[in-house]
């Protein structure tokens, strides 16, 4: 029995590494053990440090891809590793009641629910002159909550670091502020749980999930524009957050004064507190960047200076800094060539070809990408976000939704919703299937090669 749940969790494994890259599978996935099979009960073990992120976020791509292997009606918990298999984690006492969906782990009494990313701390955050006053208030803020600058107003391009600071405010509070609750949520997620609450007639649920914590962290509050009713609550929240003294944090695009769309009542509360701003860091701080990111994952690198043309060559994102160091990780695994200098820019050359740099000066659309796409592979908008599912149609999404990834600034959800409502498990094993096929296919890298190339052209008008 022992022997077959083995190979039955290798082939789970399999099917894992095939639907999230390379680092997210070694960080987040790696760890887990099957413990046991219960009928269609599954328990998979992970390390208590990760149990609950790993149930939070990878529920899923782990349900996803267990019904690839033992079918459709299998159902996957999340226990401990370690502890003893016995009622309510599993054995022939009783099957969970939440059967069909799988189960995160219990949170702490008399604390949000919000998970928080562990890796996302101060001290993974690499300060440079473009972040030095943001990282800064945001720690004051971790140390000193509603005392120090409230409301905190974040505000940059994206993928500079505003999440990371959220994060390490949470993760620092919950180290060493005990009794201080906090919540992190997205203006997207607000915005879901407000309609949902509205639908269901449970708002006084929702104002105290939102207005009963110390802390409150919100990403992205850009996407308030143009939505009056949730800009309406989102202000009573946030008077009602500061008349008890609560903290607020929130990131933004750009800043205060340039949200037209937004009430000017919002505005002038957000810039009542401190305004900080990132920018694009330099190439020392690139470099200490890319560096602490080898070490964290435990890079091999064949030259200790392989990385320096990432640095030189993307410039303006920390997040497609360090997804290009995924990316050459991943040629590295499955080509079996050293991380070194040559193998670097192979893979760059396909990100950012002619030298070019992280789109800086503009930003493609997931639209615009998908046009171009249907275009060069001869197939139409309307096929593309089809249920077609056959080779040639669903190699054109594959490349469709792996361009989208490294050239705007969508999310997964964003963008599989813009490929037919598809989910962003679905998202990301089309990147890793694209990364796979144009590591080993001279075609497959010249087809993404010259499509990227089309799109970052500054003088072509993809528009029309």
């Amino acid at each position: 029995m022992h022997s077959a749940l083995e190979h039955t969790w290798s082939q789970i494994q399999a099917e894992l590494r095939r639907a999230v890259t390379d680092s997210t599978y070694h960080l987040w996935l790696a760890p887990l053990r099957a413990r046991a099979i219960d009928g269609d009960l599954l328990l998979v073990g992970a390390p208590e440090e990760i149990r609950t992120w790993v149930a939070d976020r990878f529920a899923r791509v782990l349900q996803t891809c267990t019904a690839e292997v033992l079918g459709e009606a299998t159902t996957v918990s999340i226990v401990p590793l370690e502890a003893p298999l016995s009622a309510p984690y599993g054995g022939p006492a009783r099957r969970p009641a939440h059967a069909g969906r799988t189960v995160p782990a219990p949170e702490p009494a008399g604390r949000p629910s919000d998970v928080f990313n562990p890796k996302y701390t101060f001290d993974q955050f690499v300060i440079g002159d473009g972040n030095r006053l943001a990282h800064a208030a945001a720690l004051a803020v971790a140390e000193l909550p509603g005392q120090a600058y409230n409301p905190l107003f974040l505000y940059g391009p994206p993928g500079l670091g505003k999440t990371h600071l959220l994060h390490a405010i949470a993760n620092y509070v919950r180290d060493y502020a005990d009794g201080v609750t906090v919540r992190y949520t997205t203006l997207e997620a607000f915005t879901d749980e407000f309609v949902g609450a509205l639908k269901s007639s449970s708002i006084e649920v929702f104002k105290r999930r939102y207005r009963d914590t110390d802390i409150l962290l919100i990403d992205d509050v850009q996407f308030l524009e143009r939505k009056a009713k949730v800009e309406e609550e989102f202000f009573h929240t946030f008077n009602a957050l500061y008349e008890t003294g609560s903290q607020l944090v929130v990131t933004c695009d750009r800043m205060p004064r340039d949200m037209n769309a937004l009430a000017e009542r919002l505005r002038e509360r957000f810039e009542s507190g401190l305004v900080a701003d990132l920018r694009p860091p330099d190439l020392a701080t690139r470099m200490t960047i890319l560096r602490k990111r080898v070490q964290y994952d435990g890079i091999q690198l064949d030259d200790p200076d392989a990385i320096l043309p990432i640095a030189e060559r993307v410039t303006t994102n920390v997040r497609a800094l360090q997804g290009a160091l995924i990316r050459v990780v991943a040629f590295h695994s499955l080509t079996g060539r050293p991380i070194d200098r040559a193998l670097v820019t192979h893979v760059l050359d396909g990100l950012y070809p002619d030298g070019a740099s992280t789109p800086g000066g503009r930003v493609n659309t997931v639209e615009e990408i998908q046009a171009a796409t249907c275009e060069r592979l001869g197939i139409s908008p309307e096929t593309l976000t089809s249920a077609d599912r056959s080779a040639r149609v669903a190699w054109a999404r594959q490349v469709a939704m792996y361009l989208a990834r490294e050239l705007t600034d969508a999310t997964l959800p964003a963008i599989g919703r813009a490929f037919g409502g598809r989910n962003h498990t679905t998202v990301l094993h089309a990147c890793r299937r694209t990364t796979e096929r144009i590591a080993r296919d001279a075609e497959a890298h010249e087809l993404v090669r010259s499509l990227t190339e089309l799109l970052q052209r500054p003088d072509v008008d993809r528009s029309a």
